[in-house]
Parts: C-alpha cells; sequence; structure tokens
C-alpha cells in the first residue's frame, strides 16, 4: 500500500478506469458474439459502434479498431447483410422560405472623440 498522498489518489483513479475499460471490454465481447451469433444489421451497427468507442476511450489502438471494424464488414458481406439504411439520417427538407425581412447593416459604433489634453500653465518667474 502506497504512503504518499499522490501515490494513493493514483490507486483510486486506476481503480477507476479498470472498472471503466473492462465495462467498455464487456460491451465489445457482447456486441461482437451477438453478430457472431445472429448476423443482422442491427446486430453489425451495434458491433461497429461498440469498437468505434473502445478505440476512442483507448481501450484499444485505433489501428486495431479500424481492422476489426473492416473484418466485420467482410463477415457481413459475406454473410449477405446489408447496412441498416434507418441508421443514416436523411438530412431534413427545408421549409417553405419565408419573406425574410431586409437585414440592415449593423451600426457602426462612433468612437468618442479625444479630449484636449490639459495645457499646463507656464511656470512664472520670480
Amino acid at each position: 500500500m502506497p504512503i504518499i498522498k499522490s501515490a494513493k489518489k493514483r490507486v483510486r483513479v486506476a481503480k477507476k478506469a479498470a472498472v471503466r475499460n473492462s465495462k467498455t471490454k464487456r460491451t465489445l465481447r457482447g456486441a461482437l458474439k451477438l453478430f457472431s451469433r445472429k448476423a443482422s444489421s442491427s446486430a453489425h451497427s451495434s458491433a461497429q459502434s461498440a469498437i468505434a468507442k473502445a478505440a476512442k476511450k483507448g481501450v484499444m489502438h485505433k489501428n486495431k479498431a479500424a481492422r476489426l471494424q473492416k473484418q466485420l464488414a467482410a463477415k457481413s458481406r459475406a454473410a449477405g447483410v446489408k447496412p441498416a439504411a434507418a441508421a443514416k439520417k436523411a438530412a431534413p427538407k427545408p421549409a417553405a422560405k419565408k419573406a425574410a425581412p431586409a437585414k440592415k447593416a449593423p451600426a457602426k459604433k462612433a468612437t468618442p472623440a479625444k479630449k484636449p489634453a490639459a495645457k499646463k500653465a507656464p511656470a512664472k518667474k520670480k
């Protein structure tokens, strides 16, 4: 057990990170197993997002995540699973344009006039 206060804090922080990382890994394994049992578009998208989250959180290297995603896509193509079209959101159509009121140019701020410098009275000679 550490004696120094900062080392004690590092132990606490490391425990929290270990719990967070194990939860991410568990979610990832579950999503991959679900896809391997039943290849569907929803299982594919959940597995892809789980891999992306693990890479973003630093649980796995980004290149490994890219490799796994590529392998997952190849498996889904081989199984004949099409990507979910509902996952991509279409851009909302713009509503009918209303006549926009004419925009005025923003008023320029008037710079305050410079005050005349106070003149010093000439020193009197004695």
